[in-house]
């Protein structure tokens, strides 16, 4: 009988009696926060999990409890990744090239969110830079270590219904800019990524997706002063149909679930080339008012390949 997992649901729970042994997994961000928990309950489950992170010394405090978790010979190993600087993450990507060992599942887990107005090492934006361009790099240079029978897993975010991308102006150099905003424009852009790399890579059995963690409080949150939050959230409950149910924070076990669901218990063809959230594939909606659901430009197969070729345009690679 398959199991139904939902919004409560967390890691451990997902996991309960899948076996990882033998599998080889990549984790970006693993100095914190979902990071951790990610890389925590794979390599409790068996798996071998290579950690990225910006701050080494950081993320080896942080993931002492991955260490002390991991069992049925899963582990972690870690290496340095900039997602900021794309010499930092070509660095990374040909360190997993030289060591060729193939990856099961890759979970582009890393990100910021609503930070004030700045620019990466190369110039963009940061949030769009960060999240988007950083990830875009990486995988893709690393794309011929995932075998036959694996996933992307990109993090994206329910913001991305704040903004569509905007291609004619990722840097906001002509476009007045807000921290959500930008945001929005980022976790859109993780989306349609997902479904471009999809796309080009189902073929040879790798497939991809976007998931959406829930409202968690975390890192991430670090540039929002706490009343910020408080009235974000008040103003998400306010706008909700009347008698939806509240939006509440979730836990970080169950703000990671959804992302080991869809890269290891959900079926690929269920998620490939989708957006997950509460461990099940959301619909499409295009209700404002409606906090759950992806938007239909997310999806959108020609947004996506238009994405690719302007990523590829400002990363100044071909892939």
């Amino acid at each position: 009988m398959t199991k139904t997992f939902g919004s409560e649901s967390t890691t451990d729970q997902v996991l309960d009696g899948v076996n990882l042994s033998g599998k080889h997994i990549l984790v970006t961000g693993v100095s914190a926060g979902l990071g951790v928990e990610t890389a925590r309950t794979l390599a409790a489950h068996g798996a071998q999990v290579v950690g990225a992170a910006r701050d080494l010394d950081k993320a080896r405090k942080a993931t002492s409890v991955v260490t002390a978790s991991a069992a049925n010979g899963g582990g972690l190993e870690l290496v340095e990744l900039d997602l900021a600087s794309l010499a930092s993450v070509r660095a990374c990507a040909d360190k997993l090239l030289s060591v060729g060992k193939l990856f099961d599942l890759v979970i582009a887990n890393a990100g910021v969110m609503a930070c004030p107005k700045g620019t990466t090492a190369d110039g963009f934006e940061t949030q769009f830079g960060t999240n988007h361009l950083g990830h875009f790099v990486l995988v893709n240079r690393i794309a011929s270590l995932l075998k036959s029978g694996s996933r992307l897993v990109n993090l994206s975010s329910a913001g991305h219904r704040f903004s569509d991308v905007d291609l004619a102006d990722p840097n906001f150099e002509h476009t007045t800019y807000t921290e959500f905003g930008a945001y929005g424009r980022s976790k859109t852009a993780n989306i349609l990524f997902a479904v471009e790399f999809d796309r080009r890579h189902k073929d040879k059995g790798v497939r991809a997706t976007a998931v959406h963690p829930g409202v968690i409080q975390t890192e991430l949150a670090r540039h929002m002063a706490p009343e910020v939050l408080k009235n974000l959230m008040d103003s998400l409950n306010a706008s909700q149909p009347a008698g939806a149910r509240a939006i509440e924070y979730k836990t970080i076990p169950q703000g990671a679930a959804t992302s080991v669901w869809a890269g290891v218990v959900a079926p690929a063809d269920l998620v490939g080339g989708l957006y997950c959230e509460d461990c099940h594939v959301a619909e499409r909606v295009e209700d404002p008012n409606f906090r759950g659901g992806v938007r239909a430009y997310a999806l959108d197969p020609d947004h996506a390949r238009a994405l690719w070729a302007k990523s590829e345009q400002m990363v100044g690679e071909i892939f």
